[in-house]
């Protein structure tokens, strides 16, 4: 098993780790950042902070998934803090520099373009913590569970705030027509 592998520090386990991960850690980090470049710089780190923990620590590792999002997260909020007045955007083009099956449906989907600024506006305008949940529950498909270790958080907090930011996500996509 890849984990097995990890925990014995073995280089070829964690660049496949790596290749599997990279893509979804990183477009996760560019719905939250403002550009390619600080979202690459941010998903880099990512990488480099889970060798470190990997190497340095005897902590046990139970869901690296969870693991790779919850240091992607502290890492954004970090990058938060030193740009305090940093705007928040999301851009369709994302979904075209970072093709993967998830997202070719996601595209197959969005019968327009008109479609896809809807809900970019949509998500622009929910409160961060909410744009996270769903960014992380349908975009990166990450289970309640792996989303509640994600955010230290429990499941029943987790459902009951995605509940809370699907019905917000419904009220601001009435109010932009869509």
């Amino acid at each position: 098993m890849l984990l097995l592998r990890l925990k014995k520090k073995d280089p070829e386990a964690f660049s496949e780790i790596y290749n599997f991960y990279v893509t979804p850690v990183y477009r996760f980090i560019y719905f939250k950042v403002s550009s390619k470049q600080d979202a690459e710089d941010i998903t880099s780190e990512v990488f480099l902070k889970t060798w470190q923990f990997v190497t340095e620590s005897d902590d046990e590792i139970e869901n690296l998934r969870a693991l790779l999002y919850r240091i992607a997260r502290n890492l954004v909020i970090d990058s938060y803090r030193r740009k305090a007045t940093q705007n928040l955007t999301q851009d369709a083009e994302v979904l075209e520099a970072v093709p993967d099956e998830r997202q070719q449906r996601l595209l197959e989907q969005a019968e327009s373009s008109v479609e896809m600024k809807s809900i970019e506006h949509v998500l622009r305008k929910m409160k961060d913590e909410y744009r996270e949940l769903i960014i992380l529950r349908y975009v990166e498909d990450l289970s309640i569970s792996e989303i509640a270790e994600v955010l230290g958080k429990s499941k029943g907090s987790v459902r009951v705030q995605l509940h809370r930011a699907l019905k917000i996500a419904r009220e601001l996509a009435n109010e932009h027509g869509t």
